[in-house]
């Protein structure tokens, strides 16, 4: 195999490849990148057998043929070469090495049989569509913050990605929870996507997609069986496991009752908790949220560093109501809140409470309260 690749192509091909690759594992091809050369064009496969990405990059193939070498070294090497350098590589399939050029740079890599590269199993796909990247893009983004990290509940650390009903219609919904908050972020249904198994997409796997949908006018390719989903634009393949569990029933959890109604500016709310926060001892980080007629005071106590507070103006109209939440938890709601108002339901100091943007309920997010 012997093909010439620019520098900065080959450097987002193998930068996919290098963050999929697990660095610490027992099987050494996984720490490997399959290169395929053919045609005018050379792919980048890798994968941790759970996910495989396939990168399709134009190249000047000068002699076809594939091999594997080391995702991570592969890729700090293109990464400290010059901007702009035509990068050679080459193999001879003989010698047991990949030889990397690049002016006056030269490398020379291990390289593994291409044979014994494991390669993901295709599935038959039961729904297949296609969805604006702008559209997944906030699907997954305004959603992943809420995954549960806790490896016990593993159903829970995905997004649920499923079909569903919504005032309007039926609905393309994303939900994560941790148990502790809930985001739930509704779009318009594509076409041919009624019919789509409710899947749970893992962590991983919504980390590597996050990097196919910068292009607002791009199109992806979406394809759901039972055990798979698969994300594709016409350079790139992204294809997953899917998490094997059920999802739980997240409808039970979301107040429906919450009548006691506070607007707030976001930003500003959001750089109020972050203030007041300051203080608080890094464990709980719980900010106490005092409300009367439209002025909510925040405050903190940390016996063993200090307390701080802070005053906003803010709409509302209800009866006093004292509420603690976490910071975090706060601080991580508000930054979804893309236009300018949040508007917050509370119940009870003891009940979850709901957060929305503004009158929009195609993006709705819980909270649980603690005590402070």
């Amino acid at each position: 195999m012997k093909i010439s690749i620019e520098r900065s192509a080959l450097l987002r091909a193998v930068g996919q490849a290098q963050s999929v690759v697990e660095r610490r594992n027992t099987i050494p091809i996984l720490a490997n990148v399959l290169i395929e050369a053919d045609g005018d064009s050379a792919s980048f496969r890798a994968t941790d057998l759970d996910i495989e990405v396939i990168d399709k990059i134009n190249a000047q193939v000068i002699r076809a043929g594939a091999t594997t070498v080391s995702a991570v070294m592969l890729h700090d090497i293109v990464r400290k070469l010059p901007d702009g350098a035509l990068v050679e590589l080459s193999d001879d399939g003989a010698s047991g090495r990949l030889t990397v050029q690049a002016g006056r740079a030269h490398f020379q890599l291990a390289t593994l049989p291409k044979e014994d590269f494991p390669v993901m199993a295709s599935s038959e796909y039961a729904s297949n569509f296609s969805a604006p990247a702008g559209m997944l893009r906030r699907l997954f983004d305004k959603s992943r913050f809420a995954i549960s990290t806790e490896e016990t509940r593993y159903y829970l650390n995905g997004v649920y990605m499923h079909v569903s009903d919504a005032e309007g219609g039926k609905v393309l919904r994303c939900v994560a929870t941790d148990g502790h908050r809930l985001a739930r972020i509704d779009a318009a249904l594509p076409v041919g996507a009624d019919d789509m198994p409710g899947v749970i997409v893992p962590r991983k796997t919504v980390t590597e997609l996050r990097k196919l949908l910068d292009d607002d006018d791009a199109k992806i390719a979406v394809s759901v069986s039972e055990t798979k989903v698969r994300f594709a634009t016409p350079e790139i393949m992204l294809t997953s496991k899917v998490i094997d569990g059920t999802f739980p029933d997240y409808t039970r959890v979301i107040p429906t009752g919450n009548t006691k109604k506070l607007e707030v500016d976001a930003q500003e709310f959001a750089q109020a908790v972050d203030r007041v926060a300051t203080v608080s001892s890094e464990r709980s980080r719980a900010v106490k949220m005092q409300l009367d007629e439209d002025r909510l005071i925040l405050s903190v106590n940390a016996p063993d560093s200090g307390n701080a507070e802070e005053e906003l103006a803010v709409a509302y109209g209800d009866e006093k109501l004292e509420i603690g939440f976490n910071a975090k938890y706060l601080l991580e709601i508000a930054s979804q809140v893309d236009r300018e108002n949040a508007v917050f339901l509370f119940n009870s100091s003891g009940d979850p409470t709901l957060m929305r943007e503004g009158n929009d309920t195609s993006a709705v997010y819980v909270v649980m309260p603690m005590r402070v």
